[in-house]
């Protein structure tokens, strides 16, 4: 979940040109044409291109390109949908080259906090001006997977696809070390933290990111900025943010926590050391469920939400959003195509192949073709998306490295969060 956005340099002298052309420093340009909205079935000409990194190996691109885009061709007779697949690792570096040459597609699949930067750079239509039925559709979708498109006011995208953490465990494992139950709450962490013998472990986490840490942050009843994003000092070094890093850096210390949560190789990984009954809970996503049952097909994992703390039980927002590029040249078939794949049928074909939809009303047909599902459908209803910034990779990276700081006793968690929050605000000026 967590990339690198750095511009390279030549792509940075070319994106700058169109930054230049923004008024009111929003990215989006005053004269952002307006997809007028068409009714299924109605007569629409041309082609568009669609950009994205769905999983050949997933079933995802089968759905894509033999399901759903012949059946919105069959909608629209004479238009074109053309896909194009990407490697996820190598998107954000492809619509960087093609924003500077302007070849970007009509639309792509975006990761979710690469949507205020692309927005910043005026790459991105705002959907919330262009579509005159963006309110049908963001009343749809759960809240937090909805405000990963916000950005200076607007709306630049929505949710294609979604995804949380909350806690999974294994109940033999706690049953054999006297433990009754998982931990519920962050209180319940640190005080049955103890209880597991020689080698075993209550907890463990399996980075020390933003995407990792920000659930026991916001549980703890902290936060990372204020609400605007544009100051971290007096939020990410907070009581309550410093005593949600605190408490993990306790367990730690006292040999409690193993080492995954300072990243790296050389220690167990969180699924398989819970399905060995090494770890008894780790906090993880839907996709942790397929490869356990492939690798441990006898393991019975359960979920809890994420644990709970004077904020509630608060997780954060994983998956992709679906955007138009101010370069579309055919922005009223774009539209009409984001219309169709956030429809039912599109949802559902993508949550039968693992998409979960970030629609609520698709709750049940969502359950209904993976158990497991359920616990995230539920934990979407508080979840929280990451800051909305166009430099949270650079945040996310300083927010990391003054962490480890703490874990590794090179400073305490109060001073390590302090200067966090020092580099951390001049980033966030800009937006």
């Amino acid at each position: 979940m967590k990339r690198s956005l750095a511009l390279p340099a030549i792509a940075l002298a070319a994106v700058a040109g169109l930054a230049a052309c923004d008024v009111g420093g929003t990215g989006a340009s005053q004269s952002t044409p307006s997809a007028q909205q068409v009714a299924a079935g109605a007569q629409l000409s041309g082609e568009i291109t669609f950009w994205h990194a769905y999983s050949a190996g997933g079933g995802e691109i089968d759905a894509l390109e033999k399901t759903l885009i012949p059946a919105f061709e069959k909608l629209h007779p004479g238009v074109k949908v053309n896909s194009v697949q990407v490697p996820s690792d190598q998107m954000h570096q492809k619509l960087i080259t093609a924003t500077a040459a302007g070849s970007l597609p009509d639309v792509f699949r975006a990761d979710i906090v690469a949507v205020p930067e692309f927005a910043k750079l005026g790459v991105l239509a705002p959907l919330s001006d262009t579509m005159p039925d963006f309110q049908d559709w963001a009343g749809k979708m759960y809240p937090g997977p909805l405000a990963t498109n916000k950005y200076q006011g607007k709306y630049w995208g929505l949710p294609l696809d979604t995804n949380t953490r909350v806690v999974i465990y294994n109940q033999a494992a706690l049953t054999a070390q006297g433990i009754s139950a998982p931990p519920k709450t962050l209180d319940d962490l640190k005080s049955l933290a103890a209880k597991p013998g020689s080698g075993k472990y209550i907890f463990a986490e399996g980075g020390s990111g933003g995407w990792n840490l920000l659930p026991f942050i916001w549980s703890n009843g902290g936060d990372m900025t204020n609400a605007d994003v544009t100051k971290a000092s007096g939020y990410l070094n907070s009581p309550k943010t410093v005593e949600a890093i605190q408490l993990l850096v306790d367990l730690y210390n006292n040999k409690q926590l193993p080492s995954n949560i300072l990243g790296g190789t050389g220690t167990m990984q969180t699924s398989d050391g819970l399905a060995k009954g090494v770890y008894d809970t780790i906090v993880d996503g839907p996709w942790t469920f397929p490869g356990l049952t492939k690798s441990y097909p006898d393991f019975k994992p359960a979920t809890e939400p994420m644990f709970s703390g004077s904020g509630g039980s608060i997780s954060v927002v994983g998956g992709e959003d679906i955007v138009m590029t101010q370069q579309s040249k055919n922005k009223a078939l774009a539209a009409e195509f984001i219309r169709y794949m956030l429809s039912p049928d599109a949802q559902q074909a993508m949550g039968k192949v693992g998409q979960l939809s970030a629609e609520s009303a698709q709750a049940t047909a969502m359950a209904s073709y993976a158990p497991y599902y359920q616990p995230y459908l539920d934990q979407l209803k508080t979840a929280r998306p990451r800051p909305a910034t166009s430099q949270w990779a650079k945040v996310d990276d300083i927010f990391t490295k003054q962490v480890q700081l703490a874990f590794q006793g090179k400073a305490t968690v109060k001073q390590a969060l302090d200067d966090a929050a020092a580099q951390i605000d001049p980033l966030l000026a800009q937006g």
